[in-house]
This record gives C-alpha cells, structure tokens and sequence, in this order.
C-alpha cells in the first residue's frame, strides 16, 4: 500500500459512491479472508500496487481482520507493451497460485524461500486477465513477493504501471469503511469517547494536541481567542472542531484565551529585532531550498490551495520571538504535529521566521484581559469544555462523556454526527460534510476492533499521505520516487533517516534536506518495508567475505575496475573525477541498500530508474565485460563489490591505478 493507492480507495469512497463500477483504476483488487481451518471467518477488501505482503505471525493482514490464518486474493489486469513471454517467480512463505488470462502458470508451496521459475507465458499486447490465490503458511511470517522477466530483462517487481483493477461497489463500500476509520482517528474521537486501552490500542489514539502548559509564551491572546471560537473559519483543514455555541460563545472563546495567555513560561522568546530586506531574501531562498511549497501556499502569492496551510496568520498567531523558536523544533510541545523539524541553525530559521512575516497579516490590537474573573472563567470552561481530553496541562478535566462502548447506533446519527446542530446543542461542531459522516457512521457499524490492530503497512500508507511524502518524493530532483523507497532501503536505517538521527547526508551536494519526523519515524519504515513485501527487520548476513572483499576493492578502484570512484566517494576519499553528477558514499552503501535491491540496481539501474548517470556494465545474459574476475560472472563480481561495501567505515581506500 502506498500514498497512491491509499489515495485510489479514498476517491472511490469519497468521489465515486453511486458510479459505474467500470472504471480502471492502478493497483489491484485484494479480497482478505480470515479463515478458521478451512472455513471463512470474516472477509475485507481493498487496494495494493502490487503483488507484494508481508503479515508477521501472530499479527492480522489488514486492520478489518482478526490475526491467524489467511487467504488473500489479488485481482484484475497485467498489462504488456508488446505481446511477448514472460517467467513469473515469486518469494514465498505460503501457497500461491497464479493465473493469467484463466490459466494456471505457477502453483507453489514454500517455505520462505523463492518457488521454481514459472515457464515461459504469452501475454498479449494490452491487458491480460490476473488472479493470484495465496494462503499464510501454518508457521511463521507470510510473506509473498512476485517478480517477472523476459528475454530482455532479469527478474524484477512487476511494474506499477502495469497493473490495474475495475472499480467494484463492494471496493467502494470498503473505501468508505476505511475513510471512516481514519476521521475517527485524525479528529481524536477516542479523546472523548473513551476506547480500547493505551497498550492494546493502534498508535494514532495516542495522538496529541498542542500543550497549554506555557502557551502563553507562544501564542497571542488575540488569535486564539477566535481560533477557538471556529478553527474551520481560520484554516479549511482543522481538525479541531467548534466548541462553543449560543450567545455567550464568542465571550467563552475569549475568557479561555485569556487564562491560556496567562499560561507563561519561564523562556518567554525575546521580541525579534525589525527584519531587514536582505534577512528576508535570505528566507525567501530557504524557502524554496526546503520545497515548503510542497505542504504550504507561497508568502504574498494569490495562491489559495485549501489543503495547504497558509502563512497569512503567522504574525497573529505567534507571540513575538516565538516562530523561530518554532521553526528549530516543531515537535517540542505537540509530538504528533506534522510539521517536520529540518534541523534548522539560528541562523536559518530567523530569516525564515523573517520572510514568512513579511507578507503575513497585521495582527489585532488586541490585548488579553488582566482581570482575575475572566481568567478563572477560562479556566473553569477549560476543565468542562472538553479542552483537556486532547491538549494537557496539569488541570484535572471536569468533561464527562459516553465512552465508545456506551454508544449504541442511533446515538451515532445525533450530536457531533448530527446532519442539523441544535442552536442549544452543547456537542462539538466538526463540520463534517455528508460523505464523511456517512464514512463515520459505517465505521461505527463495526466491532472497532480494527482499532486494536495495528497493520504498519497500513499507517505507512495513510500517513506518508497526510504527511504528503509523495509532493517531494519523485517530484523534486535528488527526491527518489516514494513507492520504491520500502524496497530500496532497510528499516533501520530509514528509521533513523526519517527521525533525523543520523549525522551525515547521504547526497550532501543536493541543497534540500530530509526533514525529520520522530514520532512517525518507527512505524513508518516498518510500514514502508512491509509493504513491499519485506521482514521489519534486516535478517542477519554471514560474516563479510573478506577474500571477495578483496576483490570488489579491485572492482571499484580505477585499476582494472569499473572506476565507481570516478563519481562515488568512499569514506574520506573524494571522487575522483564526477563527469555529470555525484554518487552516494560507498561507505553508507551497505547500511542503507537492500541486498535485493543493490543487485538489481547494479545489473541495471536504467531498468529502475531511466534517467540515471550510472552506467549499465553488464549484458542481458549477465556478462561482464572485467573478464579477470570470476570469469566475467555479473552476480559474482556484484557480490564481491557488497562484501568491500559492508566493511562501511573499514573499508579500505580502493585500489589506485599504477
């Protein structure tokens, strides 16, 4: 599951109730089944790019089912360019079968291992009929991963592009189903309606809300008084809903302003210093260097994209000093925010801070009200208001509402979830449209017990899109496509890449920079790996060869090698000569790559990415042209190449030309 297709489910709940079911969508149809023995439990349905699963044992296959033994079936058509033969194979721990166009071209059982290459099978030019079958094996993780190949090309992932499904009442009906899993869980429902414990919960209902402990210090009076008074009227996207109404409720919205700006801190910013035009430029290059283009609408632009956030607030919002202060570290007091942290110096993000004040709105004259009855008023309404079910402070909440358990059906259809608010309804106000509160509805209709089963795959993919990883994934130059990210790279690694704990850059010549998100960082690189089909963790390699090591020294130095330092660096020596563009450090290499996928991209890294420098070496029969080293034996000397590369920061500098 990725970005996109996560996003194909989301359309068709969303966008397609009621349409046709013929139109041709990406991925292919899954149809899950929980099985006890034999016998169908419970079935789910939904949207996967690919023919790529990974369930850890003892873990359910999808969050609308329990965990055990399974069946899944993929469904709909693989597309040819040319008619021509292809071999399937797959990576297995279970049992498959595969049919193409009604036919049986490959039946295994394994055991985590690769099933026999299928025999030669004629696609023709357009789409084909495909359905695999696949059941978990009785022990152990399944796991199911299938690649194709031709006389042109060696055995890869079948390409996205190729794969396509019909759009189904029954997809639409599951769409919608998921749609109303996630507003329950982004609009904090389990905050008020109390649900399944903190430790046998999903990790998203332990979502925060920004602290109210010395908000005073980050916050003006003026803004919060009416952010509280309608979110939705100050940004489209909020997530926090209306909770005050009738006659008083703009005066309850500003009496808990004004005891949430009496909340101080002891490290109250100083007032910034008037910026000058120079600073601001400076900003405006940041600006653009970071891509914030990609999550938010330009400074001073008429640009007015909904679903981005605008910086025509940020001089109302924040107290003087404070979005500096912000910009360094966004996470410190809200972990879930979904503002990334880049590792900004002072020296940045003051001249950030600088050009997105520089187009923003004047704010009010406003001052908070100093008296103490308003401020204890604030405080009273904070403790009853259903304030601090999301956001702490150490204040006991005084707000007592049904748990999730108390609530029978009808009681879905009123208060928050109600078509028409009451002018004397005390409920909040989420302003959900009709389609998402017909997604709420059909959630609520369920068990809820997909909110006890965490799938990372899952999260993985609804996150990244929340997240919009895909706006500068594939889109911007030195950004590798999102969908291939799981694949390429191992989950330790990306954990700590994502949650910005690592030291170097793996591209330091590329001037934007991977921001950080700690709290999503984990489950992330899990999902993402799980999703293509891979185990969570990086299983254990033999000891390093050091003999092939030594001859992959050889193969990469510029004495009677391929000369990948010409554009690699290795540890503390340069490349030596970059004609057209640079290569990632061979000593991060091997704690980055997956095996698999540094095998694939060093036979071929056109068939992966077209538009790469790096060379093709080897031929379509696995040829190489060094014929010195293992007899010309491409996967040999590749081999070779990984052991010198897993010596990371012990490697040897590679060997110099005579």
């Amino acid at each position: 599951m990725t970005a996109l297709f996560g996003c194909c489910v989301f359309a068709c709940a969303c966008s397609s109730i009621g349409n046709a079911a013929d139109k041709s969508e990406p991925g292919l149809a899954v149809a899950f089944t929980a099985l006890d023995g034999d016998k169908a439990k419970a079935t789910d349905v939904t949207v996967l790019p690919n023919v790529r699963l990974y369930v850890p044992a003892g873990k359910p296959p999808t969050p609308f089912l329990s965990a055990g033994k399974f069946s899944a079936e993929w469904a709909g058509f693989v597309s040819s360019e040319i008619r021509d033969n292809y071999t399937f194979q797959a990576e297995l721990n279970g049992d498959l079968k595969l049919e193409i166009n009604g036919a049986a071209v490959l039946e295994a059982s394994a055991h985590e291992t690769n099933t026999a290459p299928s025999k030669p099978v004629r696609l023709n030019k357009g789409t084909n009929a495909f359905r695999l079958y696949f059941t978990s094996p009785a022990e152990g993780a399944a796991f199911v991963r299938l690649f194709w190949s031709t006389r042109e090309f060696a055995l890869e992932p079948i390409a996205l592009g190729a794969l396509t499904h019909e759009t189904t009442a029954e997809l639409q009906k599951a769409g919608l189903l998921r749609f109303g899993r996630e507003l329950f869980i982004e609009f904090r429902c389990a905050k008020c309606h109390a649900g399944p414990s903190p430790g046998s919960a999903i990790p998203e209902l332990s979502m925060d809300a920004p602290v109210f402990e010395g908000i005073g210090s980050r916050r003006n009076y003026h803004w919060m008084a009416r952010w509280i008074a309608d979110p939705k009227s100050m940004r489209a996207t909020a997530r926090m809903p209306k909770l005050l109404h009738g006659p008083k409720a703009k005066d309850d919205a500003e009496a808990i302003a004004a005891f949430l700006a009496s909340l101080k801190s002891d490290s109250t910013p100083k007032d910034a210093k008037e910026a000058g035009a120079e600073q601001i430029e400076a900003g405006r290059k940041l600006f653009e260097t970071l891509h914030c283009i990609a999550c938010h609408n330009t400074p001073g632009t008429t640009e007015n994209d909904l679903q981005k956030v605008s910086f025509n607030q940020v001089r109302a919002k924040y107290a003087p000093g404070s979005l500096v202060a912000f910009l360094r570290k966004p996470e410190e007091h809200y972990a879930w925010i979904r503002m990334p942290n880049f590792k900004l110096a002072p020296d940045e993000a003051a001249p950030l801070a600088a050009f997105l004040e520089s187009a923003a709105d004047k704010p009010g004259d406003v001052s908070a009200p100093g008296d103490t009855a308003a401020v204890e008023r604030g405080r009273k309404l904070v403790q009853t208001s259903g304030c601090l079910n999301c956001h702490s402070l150490k204040l006991e909440s005084q707000f007592k509402i049904r748990s999730l358990a108390e609530l029978t059906p009808d009681k879905w259809k009123q208060g928050c979830l109600a078509a028409i608010s009451n002018e004397d309804s005390k409920a909040p106000q989420f302003s959900f449209s009709s389609t998402e509160r017909e997604a709420v509805q059909a959630f609520a209709a369920t068990d809820r017990a997909s909110l006890t089963r965490h799938v990372p795959a899952e999260f993985a993919e609804r996150q990244a899109r929340l997240l919009r990883c895909a706006e500068c994934h594939g889109k911007f130059e030195g950004f590798p496509p999102w969908e291939t990210l799981g694949g390429k790279l191992k989950p330790e690694w990306m954990k700590a890449f994502i949650g910005g704990e690592l030291a170097y850059k793996p591209r330091p010549w590329i001037e934007p920079r991977m921001p950080a998100f700690p709290q999503y960082a984990d489950a992330l690189a899990t999902g993402l790996t799980e999703e293509q089909g891979l185990p969570p963790r990086t299983p254990p390699e033999p000891p390093i060869d050091l003999e092939a090591a030594k001859i992959g020294r050889k193969l990469v130095s510029a004495s009677g090698g391929f000369f990948c330092v010409s554009c690699h660096a290795v540890g503390g020596l340069a490349a030596a000569q970059v004609f057209e563009s640079n290569g990632v450090n061979l000593a991060y290499t091997g704690a980055r790559l997956q095996k698999d996928y540094y095998h694939r991209w060093v036979r071929n890294p056109l068939r992966i990415e077209p538009g790469t420098k790096m060379p093709v070496y080897f031929d379509a029969e696995g040829k190489s042209p060094l014929t010195d080293y293992y007899e010309g034996d491409a996967g040999k000397q590749i081999e070779a190449i990984w052991q010198y590369i897993r010596l990371g920061d012990k490697m040897p500098p590679p060997v110099e030309a005579q």
